[in-house]
């Protein structure tokens, strides 16, 4: 006999110019062939029902922008440091709470800019990273799109950089290298961050589809 399905609640919600319905949609497949039962809410009260969430084994999140109320805060970060996995892209994860202080510090990055808009970057595996799980076999490839420049810390572990060149009249003067995928160990729990998908064909090109799918298995409790 198999064992018990494991869960994973999709949270969608927030700004609607990442389209997080549709985003989202594009992973449920992947999720039920992963053996997941997989239950979708609009809504972030469900973070607040511990009960609920401590049953859960990965929040896919994809929330740009918004409020979190404390106990909803207080839910989901004690469902994660007890071992729930948290996983998102873009600014569904990075730029979804941005004065929820315990949320940028259990996350590990925030959204600050997309410097020059949509523009043409390339995302590079870390090369002392290249046999983790989620980037192996992966090389650098490029994008046309949004290009986040996060502010991060030192303790997530970079699978993952993109390089911000300055143009004429920028007021930096280096290229700024920035995590573009990272993971997190947050107590019992795992966190994934993909800063890339800005558009629905961003989560469709290979690369970055596999880094999300996999990010989402590995986060996974």
């Amino acid at each position: 006999m198999s064992g018990p399905e494991r869960r994973v609640l999709v949270v969608q919600g927030g700004w609607e110019g990442h389209a997080p319905l549709e985003a989202t949609e594009l992973f449920l497949p992947f999720l039920k062939e992963s053996g997941f039962d997989v239950t979708v809410t609009d809504s972030l009260e469900v973070y607040a029902d511990q009960d609920y969430m401590s049953r859960v084994d990965l929040v896919v999140q994809c929330w740009t922008m918004g409020d979190i109320l404390p106990d909803e805060m207080r839910g989901l970060r004690t469902a994660v440091a007890n071992g729930t996995g948290l996983a998102g892209w873009h600014g569904g994860i990075v730029d979804s709470f941005r004065i929820a202080t315990d949320y940028l510090q259990m996350t590990g990055g925030q959204f600050a800019a997309h410097a020059h808009d949509i523009i043409d970057h390339t995302v590079e595996i870390v090369p002392e990273r290249a046999d983790h799980p989620i980037v192996a076999g992966l090389g650098d490839f490029a994008l046309h799109s949004e290009q986040y420049w996060v502010l991060t810390d030192a303790y997530s572990d970079v699978l993952a950089t993109t390089t911000i060149h300055p143009r004429e009249g920028d007021p930096w003067h280096e290229p700024v290298t920035v995590p573009a995928v990272w993971t997190r160990r947050w107590g019992a729990g795992k966190v994934f961050v993909c800063t890339t998908g800005h558009q629905l064909a961003d989560l469709e090109v290979p690369q970055v589809r596999t880094l999300v799918e996999r990010g989402m298995l590995w986060a996974s409790r």
